[in-house]
This record gives C-alpha cells, structure tokens and sequence, in this order.
C-alpha cells in the first residue's frame, strides 16, 4: 500500500517541473512577436502624417523646407480632409506589424546566439556583436516585409483615383508592371537597413548598458528610454538616409514617371538634377523630427510591454 502511494506522489510531482523547461523558449518567441508588433504599429500611426509627407518630397523635384512640408500638409487636409494625413497607413501597418514584430523577435534570438558562439550573455554583448544582431534582425524582417513596404509608398503617393486599397495595388503591378516590380528597391533597402537596423539597436542597447552601469538600476525610466530610443533613431537614419531616398524613387517609379531601375543611375539622376545634398538628403530634416520619435517610442513600447507580459507571466495570468 506505502508503495502505491509513493508512485502516485512521483507522477504527481514530475510534470510541473519538467514543463516550463521544455516550453518556455516557445512562450519567449511569442512574447518578443507580439511586442514586436505592437511597438512597430503604435510608433508609425503616431508619425504616419510626417512620414507620407516625406515620401512626397523623396519622390518628387520639389525642394524640401519646413514650410514646403507644412504647407503641404496643410493643403492636403484642406483639400482630402484630416484622415487624408494618413493614407497608405493600413499599408504601412500591414507591412510594419508583422516587420516589427519579426525585427524584435529575430534580434532577441540572434543575441542569444551571438552571446553563445562569442561566450557573453546577450545582454553584455560585445560592440560588434552588438551591431551584427541588430543588422541581421533588420535584414530578416525586410527580406520577408519587403512588397508591403513597396505597396505602402505607391499608396502615400498617389490619390484613390489611382489605387484605392492595398489588394488593388497588387492587382495593378502584376496586371501593368509585373511581379517583379514588388522587388523594386530591393538592393538599396537592404543596403540601407543593414547600417540603420544596426546603429539603432546598438546605439539603444549600448546606452542601456552604461546606464546600468552609471546608476546600478537594471531598468531604466520610460522617459529615459524614449531618450536612447531617440538618438537610436538620429544615428540609425541619418547613416541610411540617401539610400532611402534612392529605393523611394526605385518603388514609385512606375507612378512618378521616373525611368529607375538601377541604384547607381538612380543616384546620378538625382544628383545631376537635385545636387548631391539637397537630392539625397531632402526631407533629412523632417526625418531628424520624426525618426527619433519614432524610433524612441517604438523600443520604449516594446521594452515596456515586454516586462508587462513577463510580470503577468510569472503571476500565473498566463501558461505555456
């Protein structure tokens, strides 16, 4: 009878210690996808307005000034009406949602493996390792995002007389351009990630790093993120900034007019009618406004609801 019941006791008390071990990489790769996500979606419905006017100015010869781009927006509400301000951002929230989330998720994992094959923990990487993780997290999300992010600017654009939904947009580049016109920009979008996803994510971590240091708490104040997150954003953009203006021109080619199809002629045609500066920096100054913001907001957003959903977690609100 004793040793019945000491069987029972054993099954009874195995499970629950082997369970959380065996699933909790699966709950930490959910946790990262859904604040990923979210974080992308709140930091560029807050800048959409900022960000249509300075595809407008990227894509076109007028010369770029704060009072060209208020003018233009006030324009656009008198004539469109508020919720003109933000068109395209269904399109940008299709394309960003599921980019951020993979950004944020792939650049978790990728810490850990670079800690792993370098001996660190992902928190106390290295400077280099640091910036491959967050170059590599924005590579995966724009390899796999990339024809919303076209879809995205054709819609900021172009009126509803041209493409009036995100699906219509599809319909008519593969019914007029062809499927490989989704591709269009490719080169100089990957390119330009590969120094922007890395400065800001090494920039944020860096100077999380010497805060913890500087003041021994582990985590910083919301404001203090927002902080990091904005010279984050300031260095990241202002590092890939011509080769965004570049793959813009390349994306709306088929809706400007513009004959793009090369990254080099590209550059030449922008230079040879712009100049060097004011071409392939226009709009640098707005994107000095909103990319901070942004970015700022973004890894607060994702930071913040990250430490809610573990705090939850550990309290027993959810299971794995």
């Amino acid at each position: 009878m004793a040793h019945d019941v000491h069987e029972k006791t054993t099954v009874l008390t195995l499970p629950p210690s082997i369970q959380p071990q065996n699933t909790r990489p699966l709950w930490t790769v959910l946790e990262s996808l859904l604040c990923g996500a979210f974080a992308g979606a709140v930091a560029k419905t807050v800048i959409a307005p900022l960000d249509r006017t300075k595809i407008i100015f990227q894509v076109s010869s007028k010369r770029f000034s704060a009072k060209e781009a208020f003018r233009l927006i006030s324009c656009t509400y008198m004539r469109e009406g508020l919720l003109s301000l933000w068109r395209g951002n269904s399109a940008t929230m299709a394309r960003v949602v599921p980019c951020a989330a993979i950004q944020f998720c792939s650049h978790k994992q990728y810490k850990k493996l670079l800690g792993s094959y370098y001996g660190f923990q992902s928190r106390a990487l290295p400077p280099f390792p640091r910036f491959l993780a967050g170059s590599l997290a924005g590579t995966t999300a724009v390899v796999l995002t990339y024809p919303l992010d076209l879809v995205r600017a054709r819609m900021a654009v172009t009126g509803k007389e041209k493409y009036h939904s995100i699906k219509h947009v599809f319909v008519q580049i593969f019914k007029e351009e062809g499927v490989k016109t989704l591709y269009r920009g490719f080169a100089p979008t990957v390119l330009g990630v590969i120094p922007y996803a890395g400065i800001s994510f090494f920039t944020y971590e860096t100077l999380k790093k010497l805060h913890t240091e500087k003041t021994g708490r582990s985590e910083p104040y919301p404001f203090e993120r927002l902080a990091f997150g904005a010279c984050a954003g300031l260095f990241g953009q202002s590092a890939s900034y011509p080769l965004d203006v570049i793959r813009r021109r390349m994306q709306t080619a088929g809706v400007t007019g513009s004959s793009c199809s090369t990254i080099l002629g590209t550059m030449r045609k922008i230079v040879s009618h712009e100049g060097f500066v004011r071409g392939l920096y226009k709009g640098l100054s707005m994107n000095w406004v909103k990319g901070p913001i942004a970015v700022g907001i973004s890894f607060t957003t994702f930071d913040i609801t990250q430490n809610i959903l573990e705090k939850l977690h550990r309290m027993g609100y959810f299971t794995y």
